[in-house]
């Protein structure tokens, strides 16, 4: 069992930036990949990014490419997605997510671990 932890949400203005945490509970965290999916009010959890073990693969949803960048510190248990020129359309709770099996975590159902979330709000 893993838990995850998240960090960083925030309310903030159109154009600026954040940086969510995702910390581990177990050493072995650094064996698993991780995802950042989020879920706005009233709709469903999507994909926005994921990184694999090595830190060698990284994909990003179209929605945040460019703006968004995902990486990991496996000494410290940690994944972070660093969030720029943010938009009022990327408000939403943000979930990390890990995977014991797979390469990376790009939809719900490979998820076998997930925090509680972290709200951030973009205002225009």
């Amino acid at each position: 069992q893993v838990h995850l932890v998240e960090s960083g949400g925030d309310s903030v203005q159109a154009g600026d930036s954040l940086r969510l945490s995702c910390v581990g509970s177990e050493r072995s965290f650094s064996d698993h990949a991780v995802g950042w999916f989020r879920q706005a009010p009233g709709g469903e959890r999507v994909f926005v990014s994921t990184i694999s073990r090595d830190s060698r693969t990284k994909y990003y949803s179209n929605s945040v490419k460019g703006r968004f960048t995902i990486s990991r510190d496996n000494t410290k248990n940690a994944v972070y997605l660093q969030m720029n020129s943010l938009k009022p359309e990327d408000t939403a709770a943000y979930y990390c997510a890990a995977s014991m099996w797979g390469t990376t975590v790009n939809n719900v159902h490979e998820a076998d671990f997930w925090g509680r979330g972290t709200q951030v709000t973009v205002s225009s």
